[in-house]
């Protein structure tokens, strides 16, 4: 393990939050689709379903990009600004069979609230740890979508939208063209 669990949790969360405005098109158009992907992830507190609401998730994830695409002293200011602008004030609390970790909002923020804040602290962990190296841009042309290297040897090079194995196939058809050729 690179960081405790909730910094892994809340890193890969904000990943598939800014994934989701995907190169396909819109992965949250309405507020079914957040409801979804709100239990997918596994986010914890209250969802209220409304527009406002999914219009405020929607409004975070070009902000949450930007730590991907900046370096150390921009993300240091965006996280700073983060954390001021919400209020954040760090609790340890325990739920839903997890051991002891941060929050830095109440359970009944609302969830852009909660969201933005937990990526701020666990961006928080990964520039502490000097690992911003570990989150880097899907290598497949064409995708752009957003990657948190977690393995050992920090050899993660694309995203969960299966661009691995676009390029494993790609890469495959490349030799058997060569050797016909």
């Amino acid at each position: 393990m690179v960081f405790s669990h909730d910094t892994e949790t809340a890193l890969a969360g904000a990943a598939a939050l800014v994934n989701t405005a995907g190169r396909d098109g819109e992965e949250l158009p309405d507020t079914v689709a957040l409801d979804h992907f709100f239990v997918d992830q596994g986010w914890t507190g209250r969802i209220e379903g409304t527009a406002a609401e999914l219009r405020a998730v929607q409004e975070l994830r070009p902000r949450l990009r930007r730590l991907w695409e900046s370096g150390e002293d921009e993300v240091v200011a965006m996280v700073n600004g983060l954390l001021r602008e919400f209020h954040a004030l760090p609790q340890l609390v325990r739920h839903h069979n997890w051991p002891y970790h941060l929050h830095a909002t109440p359970q009944d923020a609302p969830l852009a609230t909660r969201m933005a804040v937990d990526a701020a602290m666990a961006f928080v962990d990964v520039v502490r740890e000097g690992q911003l190296d570990r989150l880097r841009i899907c290598e497949f042309p064409d995708c752009g979508n957003v990657v948190v290297d977690l393995t050992r040897n920090r050899s993660k090079r694309f995203c969960e939208a299966g661009c691995g194995n676009r390029a494993a196939v790609n890469a495959y058809r490349a030799r058997k063209a060569a050797t016909r050729a």
